[in-house]
């Protein structure tokens, strides 16, 4: 099964991914919170994504215990009243540590609604995903994609994109968007 990542969210390249240590919870327990925390939203729907898959998956895509996936990024999806929201982690290496990223990250944010203060849009903006027709990645410059500085000579450029077609090369799992992209980014770096 693969990971069901949404294309407008930057991947973190292998090599920046960090081990995580403080987090003293198992993967079952941060999945359990999980679920009670997505409840709590009362989305229309909901559904989470690993690279897990068979009997390393619950029907809802959550992982079980036993998941140890090769790509350990966690992509936690829901509705509410028309609208997709998307809250996606993949910043460290161990799929534990990228779950409960995310649980924390909706835990806090929900919370935050609960707070006496007026703000000028949804508590969960920032995890809404852009409408369907939007092209999207078509407005992250170059240089972010393939994570260089904005001057970067050629061989730098050559070297990124080099690293992440390994990543996101759809015969390697990656997905042939953000290959795309990256083939993109380094012609328009390398052309001026």
């Amino acid at each position: 099964m693969s990971l069901d990542w949404p294309p407008e969210l930057e991947r973190t390249p292998l090599r920046d991914r960090k081990r995580r240590s403080s987090f003293r919870v198992s993967l079952g327990q941060t999945t359990e919170e999980l679920t009670i925390e997505i409840d709590r939203l009362d989305p229309d729907e909901w559904r989470a994504s690993t690279g897990s898959g068979g009997a390393h998956t619950k029907a809802n895509g959550l992982p079980k215990y036993s998941a140890n996936p090769d790509d350990p990024g966690f992509v936690l999806r829901w509705s509410k009243d028309g609208e997709q929201f998307a809250v996606a982690c993949d910043r460290y290496s161990s799929l534990r540590d990228n779950v409960r990223t995310v649980y924390l990250w909706v835990h806090e944010t929900r919370m935050r609604g609960q707070r006496p203060v007026v703000t000028g849009g949804a508590d969960f903006a920032a995890a809404r995903l852009p409408a369907g027709d939007v092209d999207v990645g078509t407005d992250i410059p170059p240089h972010q994609i393939l994570d260089v500085p904005r001057d970067a000579d050629d061989a730098t450029v050559r070297s990124a994109a080099r690293d992440l077609a390994k990543e996101t090369h759809p015969d390697a799992g990656g997905d042939r968007e953000a290959f795309q992209r990256v083939q993109s980014a380094k012609e328009a770096m390398l052309d001026g």
